[in-house]
């Protein structure tokens, strides 16, 4: 006796759609956050990024010419191994150009920031910045928010201080960047300079810094000492210096002022409305990731990454984005592929989500990871996309068994952190046009997590004979048959 429904039908996967729609699938049921309205006079996005294209044109127009004239296989872009322009290079822009050699070194450096050139051994290639250039105000902005976020390195800090009092100054300039934005007009230097003196002293005190010299202890009415236990106070860290910090204070906010954030002279400073809504957007940043359940902000990279995976993908990029300005990038971006690495597909597909907020400074570790199997599909994928290439596109750079295992890996995340139906829905992202090929290639992939992720499909499918076959699978995969 025959069933009167169609088996091929029903094993039969639907048209295949992106593999990027399964990670995201298991936060999607979450109500969206409204989101945060910038201050009132603040321009429009697009007024916004006409803005900061007039002010990186320069480094836009360098950046064309480098893609045109110092692209692989040409003459060396840099010198002696380093990311500065060559002479020789310099001279060829300045005389494509119009410009002085100096004006060429000045607006390289200011693309190189902004993400507008990427430098490869003695190569250039445009960052996917300068590719979306004048069709994308986001990109826009997020170039201008780099070389904000790089101010320190757009001006060489003045000679004779320590380098210590120059990375305080620098940790301390996002508290007056803050005062400013509040202030909403001129504030004169002197007031920013008695704010920058009261942040760096907090941050001595917070490191807990007491002088070197020796200190005489106290004594008792008869002279004699008593142990520091019983009386030694506190440890108070020394005031800081004004007449120090006012000279590093100056370079900080000219520096500030070349790079577009603010307006210097006369005796005051004064945020651009481009330097105010970068500032709004990274108070808004730290307010959301402060304001979680977990406190994502304080947390370790595999904990902000839990903390990330029941909000939308917006809401986690902010987190991300606040998560990651609380720390240097270079022991930020070694957090997240720790993270990566353990044995939680969601927070392996969350990492690299992260990582595509980092950005270009994430590249040479991401390619450091291309030999670990775990890794790898993530990694082509986020390499693919940072060259350029579209979300959906990506997916091409992919073996087939590569995106087979991420496809297993992504099921297993759904699995441990989704509904049922999502991982019936998640079929839809297979490469294989059937289900009968999809376990074929799933049980030959070796994912650590295949027999899992096959018993939670068998039940969770209302097919019977789908459970039925992937049940089957899922055994065979167990017992190590064919």
């Amino acid at each position: 006796m025959t069933s009167r429904i169609p088996r091929d039908s029903r094993l039969r996967l639907v048209r295949p759609r992106p593999l990027a729609a399964a990670p995201r699938a298991v936060n999607q049921r979450h109500p969206r956050r409204a989101a945060p309205r910038p201050p009132e006079g603040t321009p429009a996005p697009a007024e916004l990024a006409g803005m900061a294209r007039s002010r990186l044109a320069g480094a836009a127009r360098v950046a064309r010419w480098a893609d045109a004239a110092l692209g692989p296989g040409r003459a060396g872009a840099t010198g002696e191994g380093t990311a500065a322009l060559s002479d020789a290079s310099a001279e060829r822009a300045a005389d494509a150009l119009g410009l002085t050699a100096d004006q060429v070194r000045a607006d390289w450096d200011t693309a190189r920031l902004a993400g507008l050139i990427e430098v490869h051994g003695d190569s250039a290639r445009p960052g996917w910045r300068l590719r979306a250039w004048n069709r994308d105000d986001s990109a826009v902005l997020r170039g201008w928010v780099a070389l904000f976020d790089a101010w320190s390195l757009a001006c060489p800090e003045p000679g004779g201080h320590e380098p210590a009092a120059v990375a305080e100054v620098v940790s301390a300039m996002p508290q007056v960047l803050s005062f400013l934005q509040l202030s909403a007009g001129p504030v004169p230097v002197d007031q920013l300079l008695d704010l920058l003196q009261q942040r760096v002293t907090e941050l001595r005190t917070e490191r807990c810094e007491i002088p070197y010299d020796p200190q005489p202890a106290p004594a008792t009415e008869a002279g004699e000492p008593v142990g520091p236990a019983a009386s030694d106070p506190p440890p108070v860290a020394e005031p800081a210096d004004g007449a120090v910090l006012a000279p590093l204070l100056d370079w900080a906010l000219r520096a500030l002022a070349s790079v577009g954030a603010l307006t210097y002279g006369d005796g005051q400073a004064t945020l651009t409305p481009l330097g105010s809504w970068a500032v709004w957007v990274k108070l808004e940043q730290i307010c959301v990731a402060a304001q979680s359940p977990a406190g994502n902000i304080e947390q370790s990279a595999e904990d902000m990454l839990r903390g990330c995976a029941q909000l939308r993908p917006n809401a986690a990029r902010a987190e991300y984005r606040a998560w990651l300005a609380a720390r240097p990038v270079g022991s930020a971006v070694a957090g997240l592929l720790g993270a990566a690495r353990g044995e939680d597909a969601l927070l392996r597909g969350l990492a690299f989500e992260a990582l595509r907020v980092v950005g270009a400074p994430a590249e040479p570790d991401v390619r450091s990871v291309l030999d670990e199997p775990a890794l790898r599909p993530y990694a082509l994928l986020w390499l693919a996309e940072h060259d350029g290439a579209d979300a959906e596109d990506a997916y091409g750079v992919l073996t087939r068994e590569e995106a087979t295992w991420l496809w297993v890996d992504t099921a297993a995340a759904v699995a441990d952190h989704g509904e049922a139906p999502m991982l019936v829905r998640h079929l839809e992202a297979a490469v294989q046009p059937t289900v009968p090929a999809l376990l074929d290639e799933v049980r030959a992939v070796g994912h650590p997590r295949t027999v899992q992720v096959l018993v939670a499909l068998a039940a969770a499918h209302p097919d019977p004979a789908l459970a039925k076959a992937v049940r089957r699978a899922a055994f065979q995969v167990h017992t190590g048959g064919s």
